[in-house]
């Protein structure tokens, strides 16, 4: 099967050695993504809820760019830095997938790459085709 990588442009792709995301026939992954500007700097610093939206947009992107929608989006996992504030994440993914419904976890970790990250999100999509 035909592998397609897709890059966000992150200045750790190179570094770490990873893509934005990766299609292999009907499967599409997208690698934890972080509230980080193209530059490297951190969007909507100290605010969750737009920080969540931004790295949804990116995920969104990077869908479209492997060939799928959000539709095809089956499950998503929501990394937070303090866990009490989950609310202010699932507000956001709702605007993306309140009709969608994938599966999804929240998890709270003891810190991201950048400290100013408050949130990563990963997503798995299957597509129809």
């Amino acid at each position: 099967m035909l592998r397609q990588n897709i890059s966000s442009g992150s200045p750790y792709e190179e570094k770490i050695g990873f893509s934005r995301a990766v299609r292999i026939g009907n499967i599409i992954s997208i690698s934890g993504t972080p509230p980080m500007a193209p530059d490297g700097s951190t969007v909507f610093e100290g605010d969750l809820y737009n920080q969540t939206k931004y790295c949804l947009q990116v995920i969104e992107k990077a869908i479209k760019e492997a060939g799928g929608k959000l539709d095809d989006v089956i499950r998503t996992r929501i990394m937070l830095t303090d866990i009490s504030r989950w609310r202010e994440a699932g507000n956001a993914h709702a605007e993306y997938f309140s009709d969608i419904r994938p599966a999804i976890s929240f998890f709270e970790v003891s810190g991201m790459i950048d400290s100013n990250w408050l949130v990563e999100i990963e997503a798995y999509c299957v597509t129809k085709d």
